[in-house]
């Protein structure tokens, strides 16, 4: 038999080599959009510092600001040409047979690749604030960020945002009583509580599908106009008060009751089976069981509802109450410019970012415990 005749087989359980697959073309186009986004936030930056008008020293602070983010934005193109570089250099690694130091620069330049996102999204955001901020000479910032005048306004700006946190704080405490008893309530076995359940769930139908504003317009003019008690013997701003407060209760109640009813429904049927049989009644079943747990589960969407209710107490501006939105919108008049407007954004944002990053908190913390267990 002649040597070339014979043909090589692979021996059994051999398995074909598995191609290197590179990303050159994800990180070249990483390496090209990190360019252009980082020469995009270079020029909106100089278009910004060219359209501010301000004495010597401010316009040399700005400067300092501007150059300051315009070296951070030079991490951009950096992470993305180094992602090129560590994609080419795993290819060469894997040509000369070192395929497993090229997986490890390749995992390094795919890295490099989420970075460039990250930061990228990020440059761009600040290079688009710069342009929104120098459009037209700077007229959107004089018009909507004049902080000269947000601070003379702050006073009457912070007198309406006492009325803004009074209701949502008398509203979230009475909606945390009136949502967990709605919740229950349709929770309720057995035939004889059917017509409490339709009733219940009738309420939350109507009051999640009717948009708040028109819930309060109904609530607030309905109930004045025809005297219902007990706020026919409330006057003024007091009345305009009381009746936000009982449409928020009753807008915000139904949602709630969802979020309370979903976490109820959460909680293991073996928990109550077991609270019953150490001989807890139904009562001390969900007060000591499972609305704890069902509550500690339910905290993030109970949290956000919190936080939109917080929100939409300026709702009320539509009904007369002069809450923060209506301050600012007097001002506004009065000066001609949105940045008063701003100023009622900022203090919303004042209550928001720090309690929803408080929540964040009181999860984690609640997650740690659960594995420590």
């Amino acid at each position: 038999m002649v040597a070339d005749d014979l043909v090589h087989v692979a021996p059994p359980g051999a398995r074909r080599a598995v191609p290197f697959r590179g990303n050159l073309r994800t990180a070249s186009i990483a390496a090209g959009l990190s360019i252009a986004v980082a020469v995009f936030t270079w020029a909106m930056l100089w278009k910004f510092d060219r359209s501010l008008h301000v004495d010597t020293t401010r316009q040399r602070v700005a400067d300092a600001i501007v150059l300051v983010i315009a070296l951070l934005t030079a991490v951009v193109p950096y992470y993305g040409l180094r992602a090129l570089i560590r994609s080419l250099e795993a290819q060469r690694l894997a040509r000369s047979g070192e395929r497993h130091r090229g997986h490890t620069v390749l995992e390094d330049s795919r890295d490099d690749i989420w970075v460039v996102v990250g930061i990228g999204l990020s440059a761009f955001v600040v290079g688009f604030v710069a342009f929104l901020a120098s459009a037209n000479h700077g007229a959107v910032r004089t018009i909507m960020f004049d902080w000269s005048l947000i601070w003379r306004s702050h006073t009457a700006l912070l007198h309406g945002f006492w009325f803004n946190i009074k209701l949502f704080v008398v509203s979230e405490a009475i909606v945390l009583v009136w949502a967990l008893v709605v919740a229950i309530v349709r929770l309720l076995p057995g035939r004889a509580c059917t017509p409490i359940r339709v009733l219940a769930i009738v309420y939350t139908d109507v009051l999640r599908g009717i948009p708040a504003i028109i819930t309060i317009y109904l609530v607030v003019f309905g109930f004045s106009l025809a005297g219902v008690a007990p706020f026919d013997r409330l006057h003024g701003e007091t009345q305009i008060f009381w009746l936000g407060v009982l449409a928020l209760v009753l807008v915000y109640g139904a949602y709630v009751a969802e979020v309370y009813r979903a976490g109820l429904e959460s909680v293991h049927w073996s928990q109550s089976a077991a609270a019953r049989s150490l001989g807890l009644s139904q009562g001390q079943t969900l007060r000591h069981v499972v609305v704890p747990q069902a509550v500690r589960r339910i905290l993030p969407p109970l949290m956000n509802d919190f936080v939109a209710l917080q929100k939409d107490t300026a709702l009320l501006s539509v009904v007369g109450l002069v809450e923060v939105l209506n301050e600012s919108e007097l001002l506004k008049s009065n000066f001609f410019n949105l940045s008063p407007v701003t100023g009622a954004a900022i203090c919303f944002l004042v209550i928001t970012v720090p309690f929803t990053r408080y929540v964040d908190h009181l999860i984690k913390r609640d997650r740690e415990r659960m594995l420590a267990q």
